[in-house]
């Protein structure tokens, strides 16, 4: 079993060469918490290929072989705010996308196991819609189309500028939730995903990290309702202990530091912000 020296808090890891991983597959394996902090990680030594999930707002697949370009790209979403599921290959890309949902996939074409296009094929064959972002070496315009024809909804060609891909993801994320600017409107309240601010008729309101990725979750879904399980689902990681009323709790604080009206409660299903205002 490969060793940890440090890893920041909220990320985990597994070893998909463990026993455990073959007995039960690799999503199954009960999570390792492992403590640290800053950004000079240290990553698990002699593992062949790892999952790693990082704790944010929305949640993204990231499938790419290439273990150094995997741990910048998944430490550059971190930074962004987004929970990461990174897997190495096809095989557990596609095992991943059968028990999980996610708001967007950053694909490479170039992987073990099933080919970014195949894998691409039969999750469109399969009707299932969520962004697609190509990330890929292959920078001819045979291949861009390809990746594109095949299903994708844009095309990155590394290398690339962390920001861009970013802000392709932050776009893909705002087409599927018919959001059309960068910011989130409704009435007095606006949020910036890129700079995690959030104002009150144009003031700073300052939120914990936890109440403002509830909040992004209800604002970018207004007019639909989020349960507890949905909202949880964007905040914490796997195996880590949920207070019985903690979701309740960064409601409350919403109201208060906004204002009581913003956020409803459809009592025994969930929360909403409702729709138009924006």
């Amino acid at each position: 079993m490969a060793s940890i020296s440090s890893i920041p808090v909220g990320r985990r890891w597994t070893d998909p060469d463990d026993q455990s991983r073959r007995a039960h597959g690799p999503h199954e394996i009960a999570a390792r918490t492992c403590l640290g902090t800053g950004s000079d990680v240290q990553w698990p030594d002699g593992l062949k290929s790892w999952k790693l999930r990082f704790i944010g707002t929305m949640r993204i697949l990231l499938v790419e072989d290439d273990t150094l370009l995997g741990k910048g790209v998944s430490a550059g979403l971190v930074q962004a705010g987004w929970a990461v599921d990174w897997v190495v290959d096809g095989l557990d890309a596609e095992a991943a996308l059968r028990t999980t949902s996610y708001d967007a996939i950053v694909l490479d074409l170039g992987l073990p196991g099933i080919d970014g296009l195949t894998l691409l094929g039969r999750l469109r064959a399969l009707k299932d819609l969520t962004p697609v972002l190509v990330l890929t070496a292959r920078d001819t315009l045979a291949d861009r189309v390809a990746g594109l024809d095949a299903g994708g909804d844009d095309y990155l060609v590394k290398p690339f500028e962390l920001a861009e891909l970013q802000a392709r993801l932050r776009a893909l994320l705002r087409r599927s939730r018919s959001v059309a600017g960068p910011l989130l409107h409704h009435g007095r309240v606006a949020l910036d995903p890129a700079s995690h601010a959030v104002f009150l008729d144009n003031e700073l309101v300052e939120l914990s990290a936890r109440e403002f990725a509830t909040l992004q979750e209800l604002m970018m879904n207004a007019g639909r309702v989020r349960t507890r399980s949905q909202l949880e689902d964007g905040l914490y990681g796997w195996g880590e202990e949920i207070g019985s009323n903690t979701i309740e709790v960064y409601i409350h604080n919403l109201r208060r530091k906004l204002h009581a009206d913003l956020i409803r409660t459809i009592r025994g299903v969930g929360y909403i912000i409702a729709a138009g205002d924006r």
